[in-house]
């Protein structure tokens, strides 16, 4: 069952994000680019309110992804991603992505807190950031 509504179009859109973000850091980190759009759009709080669907939360500005602005992004979802883009819409969660609403690339060492958020870990090339349970409910 999904966490959150989609359609099919929705499904590709974060399939292709999820591979924009991060296929440099393999499947188990495009899970986690999912895990953290995902909560986005279940968050409702924070930097994103009125955040209700995939697209909304794709395409979000200011606040959304650096992956939309380039061409990779817009080449067409595939099979794997679109398999894995499921699993996260079905509830799948990858620590230290869990709860995370951010998450970015750093020059070196993940810094401990990000805008005011901590960070939960790093996997590979990018570092996750989370909000304390009061202040997003949502996605805990």
């Amino acid at each position: 069952m999904a966490v959150i509504p989609y359609n099919e179009a929705g499904l590709k859109l974060l399939a292709r994000l999820m591979r924009a973000e991060a296929e440099g850091d393999g499947k188990l980190g495009m899970l986690m680019v999912g895990n953290t759009g995902v909560n986005r759009v279940r968050g409702d709080c924070i930097d994103f309110t009125d955040i209700t669907s995939i697209r909304d939360m794709v395409y979000q500005s200011p606040g959304g992804f650096e992956a939309t602005q380039k061409g990779y992004f817009y080449q067409r979802a595939r099979e794997k991603d679109k398999r894995l883009a499921r699993k996260v819409i079905k509830g799948g969660r990858y620590h230290p992505a869990t709860n995370s609403l951010w998450f970015f690339k750093p020059e070196g060492d993940c810094p401990e807190q990000w805008f005011g958020q901590w960070n939960t870990g790093r996997y590979k090339s990018h570092c996750f950031y989370s909000p304390i349970p009061s202040e997003c409910p949502n996605v805990y």
